[in-house]
């Protein structure tokens, strides 16, 4: 049972699913995730603020204070370690559906390509004739 318990907590303090590093595209793809699901948690806060923006240019800054801090405040209670955690464990969940698209829409560009190929050859034999 010790042992059990071992392996739950370094299973727990090191999640050996998600490899570090990543590279900077995949990165910038988890950071997009976490940012998206920061404005998620905001979304009334960022929507006021939005609002007294509107038709606003320079002016916005002090007739929109309040908004804007409130805004700001939720997004820094918000944009915390933990939540970049969960937007890495998302990310690493869509990995194999990611891969699955991008190979998929790869096959169908190869296939394309190959009839791009071929109509270009016939194309070539009914010129000659």
């Amino acid at each position: 049972m010790a042992t059990t318990s071992t392996s739950t907590t370094s299973s727990s303090k090191y999640n050996l699913r998600n490899p570090l590093p990543l590279s900077a595209s995949q990165e910038q793809e988890v950071k997009k995730i976490f940012h998206k699901r920061v404005r998620a948690h905001c979304a009334e806060e960022i929507k006021a603020f939005a609002q007294c923006a509107v038709n606003r240019t320079v002016t916005a800054t002090w007739v929109c204070r309040d908004q804007r801090l409130t805004m700001n405040s939720c997004m820094l209670a918000h944009a915390k370690p933990d939540e970049e955690d969960r937007a890495r464990e998302e990310w690493f969940a869509t990995y194999d559906e990611r891969r699955r698209e991008k190979e998929e829409e790869a096959r169908m560009v190869e296939k394309r390509r190959g009839e791009v190929i071929r109509m270009m050859r016939e194309d070539e034999a009914r010129s000659k004739r």
